[in-house]
């Protein structure tokens, strides 16, 4: 009788654990074909087979991953990148190192993790993957923090920091500023010294929401009709920006272009009111203004998980989180059982959101 069936007579403690070490119970969410999240979106449960794990890759535990816009105009097959299907849903979040390979130099058990990787199927509860396509980040971070930090934090920052050279006391002008992006663009601009404008749409409890925004640090935050009437830039209290920052587009860009500086640069990096950019063919002329897009994704493809620009950005982040001066946006956990009534509210366009959901396994 060989050494494994005496020790399956004699301990079946020890089998219970062999087989259970053999493989993982997971889930995840993912797509066969595009088109409604209500109708389109699956649930699978199965077993993640670690006898499979290579040499150089790591076994993730998902902890938590947030429901994005992105993710949403994913499901939708509107994104800018169309995945191949069947795909597993889910570009951000964190996870946990629970094994490592014999070949894995840079991560150990123990160890927070984010996906080097765009649609990398954050919406899962286990993963194997190769270590050169994860990114090590402090486990001493608030875990909403770190389920999204590589998406809207690092958008926010580069617009600040690729486009114009700001000085200490510089004004940046913001619209759609209760955004997550929004948020971060306040926090950090604060960090990096600058003054920023805010510009929200009206809605009831409009005065709780001001002051939410200026605990974060807003200097200004004014909605669509305030920031008409408004003489801040037309005064001389403050200089004219040179960047703006759009998020909703279509006719509220007329304001934005109106008050901007002389060679200023307007940033656009989405389209709530899904209408496209109107800008008066005088600013182009007189003022010389330019117009750009930004799209984390495409810098991201363009700077690896080990580029020294993305390494320094998240190190900056993360030091901000850990000091307290960038926290994550409003929040609401939901286990993954209840993605559909979480995919529902993060589609619902009659109300005004101002909770993001995370999936937390």
């Amino acid at each position: 009788m060989g050494t494994f069936a005496l020790f399956r007579k004699f301990s079946p403690r020890f089998t219970r654990c062999y087989v259970r070490y053999q493989h993982v119970d997971s889930s995840k969410l993912f797509l066969t074909e595009f088109g409604d999240p209500a109708k389109v979106v699956k649930k699978e449960e199965f077993a993640l087979q670690l006898a499979d794990m290579a040499s150089k890759q790591v076994l993730v535990k998902m902890l938590q991953a947030p429901i994005n816009p992105a993710d949403i105009n994913t499901i939708q097959g509107v994104y800018g990148v169309k995945p191949n299907l069947p795909f597993t849903l889910g570009n951000e979040g964190f996870g946990i190192i629970e094994k490592a390979g014999s070949e894995v130099k840079n991560l150990k058990v123990g160890d927070w993790v984010i996906p080097g990787t765009n649609a990398w199927g954050t919406w899962r509860s286990y993963a194997l993957e190769e270590e050169k396509n994860l990114i090590k980040i402090p486990n001493d971070l608030d875990p909403a923090m770190a389920a999204t930090l590589a998406v809207n934090p690092c958008t926010a920052f580069r617009m600040l920091q690729d486009f114009e050279t700001l000085s200490k006391g510089d004004t940046v002008l913001q619209n759609a500023a209760n955004s997550a992006v929004g948020q971060n663009v306040i926090q950090i601009a604060r960090h990096l010294g600058f003054r920023t404008v805010n510009i929200l749409r009206n809605r009831e409890g409009i005065e709780k929401l001001k002051q939410d925004l200026q605990d974060l640090g807003a200097d200004y935050v004014l909605t669509e009709e305030e920031f008409r009437a408004s003489k801040l830039f037309k005064n001389g209290e403050l200089a004219q920006p040179k960047l703006v920052l759009n998020c909703v587009s279509g006719k509220a860009v007329i304001e934005l272009v109106k008050a901007m500086a002389e060679n200023g640069t307007l940033v656009t990096y989405g389209g709530m009111s899904r209408q496209p950019l109107i800008v008066p063919t005088s600013a182009f002329i007189f003022k010389n203004i330019r117009l750009v897009g930004y799209w984390m994704t495409r810098w991201n493809w363009q700077h690896g998980s080990n580029s020294t620009e993305r390494k320094d950005m998240l190190a900056m982040l993360c030091n901000m989180a850990k000091q307290g001066s960038l926290v994550a946006p409003k929040h609401e956990f939901v286990p993954l059982d209840s993605f559909q009534e979480a995919l529902a509210r993060s589609c619902d366009t009659t109300r005004f959101h101002e909770t993001k959901f995370i999936f937390k396994f």
